[in-house]
Parts: structure tokens; C-alpha cells; sequence
């Protein structure tokens, strides 16, 4: 389903400018903060931080896993900073965030997988910050429901957990990950709290297979999830997986086509989408 190898035109977008950007630049530097809108590369930093937006990761900058795809650094993490819960409020509240989206690194040196943290951060916002609709993107914690019911009990506002590619890919792109742990957990907040919006999200270009694409659209739907996105992989650097192939803006369309078919109430589906790309709607 992919095309090419020469970096397309649909692909390219401007550099962040602006006086927000600069703002939301140096409230992040000045709380000691860091986002998935920096660290991951996110060609929609100027748009989602003009809009309200952002992701801000939680426990440190090292990954204790190491996904082919991703620029986070693998290693062994240093402990969690207790601070960072209040300095995560502090700066929702400074810049006015309307929607928070709060992930974290892997760590599966913790327990609890980091999921007391999440909890402390929601309580935090909802202190500080109590307009903002809190978003919470977790890793899968080990399959660990204790962890799960943390996050869920801590009551965000949605939760998010990606699938980030077809099961068949999960050896070669998410080391260490689990396709059907993943569905697992979807399944399980589900039925922990039945109201709770489910999200999960995708991306295309490791060389898997449309049908393949449209049959994890229908296990993450038969999993609870009602809001799902696609977007194009882009390897960070040379010495990340390499790109397949990119996938054509129509067949972005075909597979919101075939999203929304299924019954996904919320799709957004293109080169440049990212999980939370949009998320404050």
C-alpha cells in the first residue's frame, strides 16, 4: 500500500514560527518540561500549540524499551522527579491549555509502570488547571491491571494507548510490545469504566498491508476504541527502521473510508497526522 521512496510534496510543511510557539517554547524550558511536539519531531507543533494543544511526556527522556521507530533514547531511566506533577499543572494553567495530552516513556523499571505518576499529574490539573480536558496516553504496563485501574480510577477525561502497527510488524517495529496486550488493555478500561472515550492510533509505511491496516481497525473497534488515527511514519534518523514507502493522501481517505464503515465516531486519517494530532477537537 505504499508508494515510492522520494519524499513527496504532501510531506513537507513549514517550520514552527510565531509568538505562541516562542511563548509555549520557553513556559515548557521555564517549568523543566519536555513534549512529544519536541522530542518526537511533530510537524504539527505550530497548529497544536496555537490551538491550546500539547503533549507533554512524563517520567524522564529515556525509554526502557526502544521501538524502532521512535527518537526517544533506550537506557536505564532515572527515577521519577516528584516535582513534575505540579510543574506539568503550573504550566496548563500559565499558557491556558484547553487539552492536555499527557504520555510518558516506557518504564518498565517501575512497578507500577509509571500509572501513580499519570494519577498525580491528572489530580495536579485538575487543581491547576481545572477548564482543561486531560488526555492520557499510556504505555501498555506490562499487561499490569492494577496499573490500568490507576489510570482509570484517576478519571482523564479520555484515554489513548496506540497500537502503532499491524501484529505482524510488532517483532521488527515494537520490540518488547505485545499486539494482543495492547487490545488487552483497551478491552479492560472498557469494561473498568464503560463511559470512558477510548482512543489508539497507527501508522503506515513500515511495508504492512491495507486489509492488514483494516483488520486492526476491527479488533481496537471490537476492543472498545471509538476514535483512531492514521498517520505516515517518518524515521527520525538513518539509523531508525527504514521507510518502506509513503502512502498517498487518497488512500489515507480509503482507510477513514474504511474506519468509519467499521463505526469509528472520530478519524482522522493523512500524511501528517499524529495521535494527538487534533485532540482538543
Amino acid at each position: 500500500m505504499t508508494e515510492g521512496a522520494r519524499r513527496p510534496d504532501w510531506i513537507r510543511v513549514r517550520a514552527p514560527y510565531g509568538e505562541r510557539v516562542e511563548a509555549v517554547s520557553a513556559a515548557l524550558a521555564r517549568h523543566g518540561l519536555r513534549t512529544v511536539c519536541r522530542e518526537a519531531r511533530c510537524p504539527n507543533v505550530g497548529e497544536c500549540w496555537g490551538g491550546g494543544t500539547a503533549t507533554v511526556i512524563l517520567l524522564g527522556g529515556v525509554c526502557t524499551r526502544g521501538c524502532a521507530f521512535c527518537s526517544v533514547t533506550a537506557g536505564t531511566p532515572a527515577p521519577p522527579d516528584p516535582t513534575e506533577p505540579d510543574r506539568v499543572a503550573r504550566a496548563a494553567a500559565e499558557l491556558g491549555w484547553r487539552h492536555v495530552v499527557v504520555t510518558s516513556v516506557t518504564r518498565d523499571d517501575l512497578e507500577d509502570g509509571g500509572a501513580g505518576h499519570f494519577a498525580q499529574v491528572v489530580g495536579a490539573l485538575r487543581r491547576e488547571a481545572p477548564s482543561a480536558a486531560v488526555e492520557l496516553l499510556v504505555p501498555d504496563f506490562r499487561g499490569d491491571e492494577g496499573a490500568l485501574r490507576t489510570v482509570v480510577d484517576a478519571a482523564p477525561d479520555i484515554l489513548a494507548h496506540n497500537v502503532e502497527t499491524v501484529p505482524r510488524l510488532y517483532p521488527v517495529v515494537r520490540r518488547g510490545a505485545e499486539y494482543g496486550r495492547s487490545l488487552e488493555l483497551l478491552r479492560r478500561a472498557a469494561e473498568m469504566r464503560p463511559s470512558l472515550p477510548l482512543k489508539s492510533g497507527i501508522m503506515v509505511g513500515f511495508g504492512e498491508k491495507e486489509e492488514e491496516v483494516v483488520a486492526v481497525f476491527r479488533d481496537l473497534f471490537g476492543a472498545g476504541c471509538r476514535s483512531v488515527t492514521v498517520g505516515q511514519y517518518l524515521p527520525p534518523s538513518r539509523k531508525h527502521l527504514p521507510l518502506a514507502g509513503y502512502v498517498t493522501p487518497e488512500r489515507f481517505a480509503a482507510l477513514a473510508a474504511e474506519a468509519r464503515r467499521i463505526g469509528f465516531e472520530t478519524v482522522l486519517s493523512g500524511p501528517l497526522v499524529r495521535s494527538s494530532y487534533k485532540a482538543g477537537g
